[in-house]
């Protein structure tokens, strides 16, 4: 049985890879590397289908190393342990030719499993490659990180799809046996969202659907044969973007039953449930906010439950948590005060802390007026007294606006009794 066309068309070599010339151009920090002889340990972070096996194996091959693999779904503690045993015996401290060892979805595993990993990097037994489509600051404990550069691989952009298109057509033996004719390639683009093996796939399904000899390819062939596949969402991840999208905004319109649905897409195809109690976290803060303060509670309880949990059982955690932030009151007030007190910090620059309310460890600090007029608010009515807090020249801005809901209504109000100049209106 053949192997799929994105198997055969995988580069063995830096030349033949496309995109990522931030890393693989003549001035690219892996091109540099590889002519030095010196490969760090290292995190390829990047959404699924863009490469990061391949490159892995590229660096490998061209730079003479022993490699060797895990897959973060598969292996144990053992495994890691048994795999490092074998990497001492052929390479070692003092060699610039340090068995690679590449771990695939290096964030699917657990802090015992980083763990085990430590010493071998440490002392250099390995180098060590690993890949995530995970924030590795999130995802790799930080004694792993520290000791590894982080390398972002971007999705292919639509020149190099079509690239990859026309290399298949041009040099697959198998596809060579038939005379196929790209006529219209942007329902294959926009059904592959940037990933390259998800294109192929579909490229590939449609070309052997078709019994004839000439095979042209349309928007309306590639919709009208994808419609009925499963390619759209497999375990690899692939299309989490736009699911989680729509999980996202089902949630924020306030419709549990698109939410519920939507994750159930996720967890049915395999989405890390880490992933989606992530973003969940996420959303209790921007979407949701001050006008329900308990939803971000709920959320991190969610995040935390279901690292300890894990699947089944967390699908009803996740659930749960889905279905009450989608009947939460909605407000992204401190949201849309965070960006825009963060567009006047660039736009303004430094400016100074007033002399009140700096503080004043020192006599000189003291003697130069530091803190000197400040009013301690527990000393007035109400536990409050007027006075500017903000640097001279943005005095009196008002970054914090509360949403139309219970909660935001009674700090406005709480607001417009004390500072009317800001809040009144």
């Amino acid at each position: 049985m053949n192997a799929p066309l994105a198997e055969r068309l995988r580069p063995k070599k830096l030349t033949d890879y496309i995109s990522q010339s931030h890393l693989i151009g003549p001035n690219g920090a892996l091109t540099q590397a590889l002519k030095q002889g010196l490969i760090p340990s290292m995190i390829f972070w990047g959404p699924p289908g863009i490469g990061k096996t391949t490159l892995a194996t590229i660096i490998a091959t061209e730079s003479e190393r022993p490699f060797y693999t895990l897959s973060a779904i598969s292996s144990g503690v053992k495994d890691v342990r048994e795999v490092i045993e074998k990497a001492k015996q052929s390479g070692g401290l003092f060699t610039t030719k340090n068995p690679i060892l590449f771990i695939d979805e290096i964030h699917r595993f657990s802090k015992s499993q980083q763990d085990s990993l430590l010493q071998a990097v440490e002392k250099g037994w390995v180098t060590l490659i690993g890949a995530t489509t995970e924030n590795p600051s999130f995802e790799v404990i930080s004694a792993l990180l520290s000791r590894c550069q982080v390398y972002t691989l971007k999705p292919f952009d639509t020149n190099d799809l079509e690239a990859l298109l026309k290399r298949a057509i041009e040099t697959d033996e198998e596809l060579s046996k038939k005379n196929i004719k790209l006529l219209e390639a942007e329902a294959l683009l926009r059904l592959s969202g940037g990933d390259a093996r998800k294109l192929l796939n579909i490229f590939e399904l449609i070309v052997n659907s078709e019994s004839a000899t000439k095979v042209t390819i349309t928007n309306q062939l590639v919709l009208d044969k994808v419609q009925n596949s499963t390619v759209l969402y497999d375990k690899t991840g692939d299309q989490h973007y736009d699911i989680i999208s729509a999980f996202i905004k089902s949630i924020r319109g306030s419709d549990p039953n698109a939410a519920v649905y939507w994750l159930a897409r996720m967890l049915e195809g395999g989405e890390d449930p880490k992933f989606i109690a992530r973003r969940l976290l996420i959303l209790a803060s921007e979407d949701i906010g001050n006008a329900n303060p308990t939803a971000l509670v709920l959320a991190n309880s969610t995040f935390q439950s279901v690292a300890a949990i894990g699947m089944p059982e967390s699908r009803i955690i996740l659930s749960q948590c889905t279905t009450y932030l989608a009947c939460s009151p909605k407000s992204n007030a401190a949201y849309a005060a965070i960006n825009q007190a963060i567009d006047v910090v660039k736009n303004t620059g430094n400016l100074a802390v007033p002399l009140e309310i700096r503080n004043a460890p020192t006599k000189l600090m003291k003697d130069l007026g530091y803190g000197e007029s400040y009013k301690y608010a527990h000393n007035y009515d109400l536990n409050f007294v007027t006075q500017e807090f903000l640097p001279e020249g943005i005095e009196n801005t008002q970054f914090y606006k509360p949403g139309n809901n219970a909660r935001e209504n009674a700090q406005k109000d709480f607001l417009k009794q004390r500072w009317k100049d800001k809040y009144n209106s």
